[in-house]
């Protein structure tokens, strides 16, 4: 049985989110048992990109603070960092930080921001795709990692959490490369799985006091949770997250994949929660975006009318013009390389797009809509 603590915290109050950590370190056997004192710690945040706390697109700047000051109270050094959506250099990372909220934080607390963009390979013999991996150097330099994630849907994935969040040990566009190999939505979910092995996080909190729903993980709405959760098993706390939310968890890619590899069951039979209860959180009418995998359709219909259902099942990126400012950050962000920038506005070659949505996730507007066939919304609920 692996343990997941339910702590409520209905808002950003820094007291409040203290002892709701301090509450779910208790409930997880304390501090001192995953970090001794004098060790260096990487807190894993979620930073996609440069957004506001109150847009719920990244990990909550309070929620950091809390954090990490129980970790150096007790003597831990302390690091905060991620790799962000688009190119891994400092100028890049002193955007995020300051934008999100995260510089003033850990000058409060004195927690150290990575600002190294070196990059390091790492071998992960436990991978079941990735043998290994081209990581950043930070990895390296620190004796524990925690994840510290952000509760939200995802567009491509259904759910980003605690296993999806470790993505970001992967540095800036080289993120992309994965996306070409891994076009499909299982290949690419054990990839994540792989990813997360790699980084071995010794704890998974989520900030779930306030999560997003809709058109995640950045051109959503934010929506009141009200909890946080931690754990030691990412996997296992993922599963609790997508059940509040209304998920059935097997149907989120990354949780099918590691049921698939024994890593959790894919409900709460293995599962010890403790703290609130659960039915204090559930959602049933949480907004998540419907993603229906092309390989659920393989050795079931003859290919010639498989390659025909799934082109009209496709989801598509929308460009909403009138709401584009011409950055270009969506072209710059494609994996395949299909959107071109004509007349200062963005258009995709539908053909080569691989469906991976970073042009949505990345787009600091939301000008970028998916749209679902209904072909697709009906066949996602069978």
């Amino acid at each position: 049985m692996e343990r997941v603590s339910l702590i409520k915290c209905e808002d950003y109050d820094y007291n409040k989110v203290k002892k709701a950590i301090e509450k779910s370190f208790r409930n997880l056997g304390g501090v001192e048992r995953y970090i001794n004192p004098g060790e260096r710690v990487l807190l894993k945040l979620n930073l996609l990109m440069k957004k506001r706390p109150e847009e719920a697109t990244t990990t909550h700047p309070i929620f950091v603070k809390a954090l990490s000051e129980i970790l150096i109270e007790y003597g831990a050094k302390v690091i905060i960092g991620d790799s962000p959506g688009g190119p891994f250099n400092t100028s890049m990372l002193k955007g995020v930080y300051k934008v999100c909220g995260i510089e003033e934080v850990a000058d409060e607390v004195g927690a150290t921001l990575n600002y190294n963009v070196n990059t390091i390979e790492i071998k992960n013999e436990d991978g079941l795709i990735l043998k290994k991996i081209r990581a950043i150097e930070i990895l390296k330099e620190v004796d524990k990692v925690i994840s510290v994630s952000k509760l939200k849907t995802h567009g491509m994935m259904m759910f980003t959490g605690a296993v999806k969040n470790m993505f970001g040990i992967v540095a800036g566009l080289e993120k992309a490369e994965y996306h070409v190999r891994m076009p499909k939505n299982i290949d690419f979910s054990n990839v994540l799985v792989d990813i997360c092995i790699a980084a071995n996080p010794i704890l998974s909190f989520m900030d779930a006091i306030v999560g997003m729903e809709g058109a995640g993980p950045s051109a959503g709405d934010p929506r009141k949770i009200g909890v946080v959760i931690a754990s030691s098993s990412p996997y296992h706390l993922d599963v609790v997250a997508t059940s509040i939310i209304g998920i059935e968890p097997v149907k989120v890619p990354t949780v099918a994949r590691s049921l698939e590899r024994g890593l959790c069951k894919g409900n709460l039979e293995d599962i010890e929660l403790i703290g609130n209860s659960i039915n204090e959180f559930i959602l049933k009418d949480f907004i998540v975006p419907e993603i229906r995998s092309i390989d659920l359709l393989e050795g079931r219909i003859p290919k010639f009318l498989r390659d025909i259902v799934n082109g009209l099942m496709q989801p598509k990126p929308i460009f909403v013009h009138s709401k584009c400012v011409g950055c270009g950050d969506c072209a710059e962000s494609c994996p395949p390389k299909v959107i071109e920038m004509v007349d200062s506005k963005p258009i995709v070659h539908l053909k080569e797009c691989i469906r991976c949505f970073c042009c949505q996730e990345l787009c600091p507007v939301k000008a970028v809509e998916i749209h679902r066939p209904l072909l697709m919304k009906l066949l996602a609920r069978l």
